[in-house]
């Protein structure tokens, strides 16, 4: 079986400190309460992590760093920089590599950005979530729209490359007023943009009031033609849906990082509740640190950072890609699925293309623009 999975390894940092925990937000996060010895305990736990787990991997090139959380716009520069070194020095560089930081717009100092900037950070994604001050509201967001404008202006003046976290199908939203937010925030001169659908997730705040009643989302019908809209929209302006919630206005503007993950990559994830994959003794291996800081911190200081490790098996392996490759415009080569048995002569492969939701060429399963709105569907046919 032939294998494409790119050369490298990417790592993943999970800050987990927020000033405001989102009513929508599932992540792994807690309420940030300023410097104490608690950070200055992750800090050094995350770069320990790194080294231990840098040193059962084989020597690779370092293929990307994402800063991701939470909110690691929060972190001080100097704890940014000393990642990003030890990460360089820990795997040879076979050229610049993509640095990404999520950011906030309440976070958007020219100072700080220029020191994140000079700590290595080269691409800034930017959750702005909406341009309307209703909408933010609602989201629980602690930042107006003319914050995130104003933001958005300083970010550029510091990184070339900019993202925009966008969210839609909000209660009430209607497609002209979705169509009018994208064409508003494109014009702000983002190379990239990730709209997301809200997600009502039994745990979060959102989930439980609409569990009770209290928060309609929009029916299907109209969250569809919001994601239509998006595609559309978007494609107008110059986009390419490179992946499901990932529009790029080039090749060059897609996130390094996350193709790295999608094409089946090795990462490796550090921080609280930070999720890896890596070979291991040569086999693919998914891994999860723990989730409370403080057990992270302990379990790095006794050599067991995390919660769970599982080494896939063949079958497990194809189903990730598969899973993973789907997402993406460029689909999966059929060469990497064997173990699952897909067989475009036979169903469910054969019914799904001839329905047109897939298509197979040049050796690769890809989703088509009739079967990434329903790709959940379309990956239960296959996996059954």
């Amino acid at each position: 079986m032939t294998d494409d999975r790119p050369n490298g390894v990417a790592v993943y940092v999970h800050w987990p400190y927020c000033a405001r925990i989102c009513p929508y937000c599932d992540f792994n996060v807690v309420k940030d309460r300023g410097w104490r010895e608690e950070q200055a305990a992750l800090v050094q736990a995350i770069l320990t992590d790194l080294e231990s787990q840098a040193a059962q991997s084989s020597v690779r090139p370092l293929a990307s760093i994402f800063f991701g959380g939470g909110t690691p716009s929060l972190m001080r520069p100097e704890d940014v920089a000393a990642v990003v070194a030890t990460a360089r020095r820990l795997f040879p560089l076979a050229e610049p590599v993509e640095i990404t930081l999520e950011a906030n717009p309440t976070d958007a100092e020219a100072g700080h950005f220029a020191a994140l900037a000079g700590a290595g950070v080269n691409r800034v994604s930017l959750g702005v979530q909406s341009l309307d001050d209703g909408d933010l509201a609602f989201l629980g967001r602690n930042h107006s729209a003319a914050e995130a404008r104003r933001a958005i202006a300083v970010a550029g003046d510091v990184f070339e490359r900019l993202s925009i976290d966008l969210i839609y199908a909000l209660p009430g939203q209607t497609v002209d007023q979705w169509r009018a937010a994208i064409t508003e925030a494109v014009a702000l001169g983002f190379e990239h943009v990730s709209p997301y659908q809200l997600t009502l997730e039994p745990m979060t705040a959102f989930g439980r009031a609409f569990a009770r009643g209290a928060l309609i989302p929009p029916c299907e019908d109209t969250a569809a033609d919001l994601y239509e809209a998006t595609q559309a929209t978007l494609k107008a302006a110059g986009f390419e849906a490179y992946e499901v919630s990932n529009h790029a206005r080039s090749e060059a503007a897609q996130s390094v990082h996350n193709l790295h993950v999608w094409r089946g990559g090795d990462y490796i994830g550090v921080g609280p509740g930070a999720h890896g994959r890596v070979t291991v003794g040569g086999a693919r291996t998914a891994t999860v640190a723990h989730r409370r800081i403080a057990d992270y911190v302990a379990g790095v200081a006794s050599g067991a950072t995390w919660s769970e490790s599982a080494t896939l098996d063949r079958r497990e392996a194809a189903e990730e890609r598969l899973l993973l490759g789907l997402r993406t415009s460029e689909g999966v080569p059929l060469s990497l699925l064997g173990p699952l048995g897909l067989d475009p002569a036979t169903w469910p492969l054969k019914g799904l293309f001839e329905e047109g939701f897939v298509t197979v060429a040049g050796g690769r399963l890809a989703a088509t623009a009739k079967g990434r709105p329903v790709l959940d569907a379309v990956l239960k046919a296959l996996l059954t």
